[in-house]
């Protein structure tokens, strides 16, 4: 008669262990969000300070004061961190104890890593380069939008600013671009010939810190590109963590003044004046740690004559795959071909 009670009371005190249990994992993991919340603010806030102080370098001034240091390392620690609440937060995901509410609102914030973003580099006066390339190649509208969606492919006209700023060069360029809404200008470079290896690194310099790729690819304005062959053999290549793919090329480096492609740093490459191993600048490839790395050290990275050279160069003595890919040599169209040259 009396077992029936105790039995009930026993159930009842389990329950009630069970409902604690859950409420403390709860208030728990909400505490752990609460902190990565903190904990990302930090970072971002010490992310600011570290580019400030790439700025002061940049413009040389004095190096960074210990203080400085402590607190950079201080943000590392901080990563390390949030690191592993992330992995406590996915651990309390997967047994339930984060609300659905919360994950999907998480989904819809997460973006899709893309494939590709490729710049086409343009200047003023090759308007009618561009709407080749938008009728032979490039989609406009909503297909453009579509080809981000459905294949994880950016492309954007890549141009600077005049050196009359706001002439209209400039207004001529914008027109176009409300139109299309197909560029990236570079409000803070200049657009001139000699400008253009700088141009390059501030193409991937905003293409890194814009989009979130696998792959940043260069483009001239004068090339025709097979996007789906492009994208597949990309994807090849995804699990080498640092490529630079291309339709690699040496030449002759020029020490005479007068000469088309005159090389004023000529005298660095040697008796054979010969320049090293790099990607043609019809076409090439980086994956997204060597577009990191260009963003990273913008400020003391060369710049040689030509585009080319000077990307190549950026790469020499780091621990870089150099891949030879012959479908990116543009010079003539082939079965299987990425690009050709017009």
């Amino acid at each position: 008669m009396h077992s029936r009670p105790s039995h009930n009371r026993l159930s009842g005190s389990a329950f009630h262990s069970r409902i604690s249990a859950l409420l403390l994992a709860m208030v728990s993991t909400m505490a752990a969000i609460y902190v990565a919340g903190r904990l990302w603010q930090d970072a971002a806030d010490r992310v600011y300070l570290i580019q400030e102080l790439d700025k002061r370098n940049g413009q040389g001034q004095s190096a960074i004061a210990v203080d400085d240091t402590l607190k950079i390392i201080d943000c590392r620690e901080q990563q390390k961190q949030l690191s592993a609440l992330e992995m406590q937060l996915a651990g309390a995901r997967q047994e339930g104890f984060i609300p659905k509410s919360l994950s999907k609102n998480e989904g819809a914030h997460s973006k899709k890593k893309l494939v590709a973003v490729i710049g086409i580099i343009t200047t003023f006066g090759r308007k009618k380069n561009r709407e080749a390339i938008r009728k032979a190649w490039m989609p406009t509208g909503e297909a453009l939008k579509r080809l981000a969606d459905e294949k994880g492919i950016i492309v954007r006209f890549v141009i600077g600013r005049s050196p009359n700023r706001g002439d209209s060069l400039d207004k001529e360029i914008d027109k176009e671009n409300d139109r299309t809404n197909d560029f990236i200008i570079l409000d803070d470079q200049v657009e001139a010939s000699e400008e253009r290896p700088k141009k390059t690194k501030l193409l991937y310099i905003h293409a890194v810190e814009n989009w979130d790729a696998e792959f940043y690819v260069k483009v001239n304005d004068d090339v025709y590109v097979n996007l789906d062959v492009l994208g597949a053999t990309l994807t090849t290549y995804i699990d080498k963590p640092r490529v630079y793919i291309g339709c690699m090329k040496s030449g002759e480096v020029f020490s005479e003044p007068t000469h088309k492609w005159y090389e004023p740093d000529w005298w660095k490459f040697g008796d054979a004046k010969s320049y090293f191993r790099h990607a043609s600048g019809e076409l090439y490839a980086i994956s997204r740690a060597l577009a990191q790395f260009i963003s990273i050290n913008r400020s003391i990275l060369h710049a040689y004559a030509h585009d080319d050279v000077s990307a190549g160069s950026w790469f020499i003595g780091l621990d870089v795959k150099h891949i030879d890919e012959r479908k990116f040599c543009c010079s003539s169209w082939m079965p299987g071909a990425i690009c050709t040259a017009v």
